[in-house]
């Protein structure tokens, strides 16, 4: 079995990577606009998830890349 993304999940891997960052963007700019303590406090913990996921996709994206 092998341990590479096919070219076809490479590409999804980063669409996906590219909209989970601009929800990311949108979640950041939201929880500065909004004053609700609640709706605030769900956008900071997409913040933090967000965060941590886009770096993982990132790690399995330059891997893939450079094995190509």
């Amino acid at each position: 079995m092998t341990k590479y993304l096919g070219i076809h999940e490479t590409l999804e891997l980063h669409e996906v990577l590219i909209f989970k960052t601009v929800t990311l963007t949108k979640a950041t700019t939201m929880g500065l606009l909004v004053k609700d303590m609640r709706l605030k406090e769900i956008l900071t913990n997409e913040v933090a998830a967000s965060s941590t996921h886009i770096e993982r996709m990132k790690e399995l994206y330059r891997r893939e890349v450079n094995q190509v």
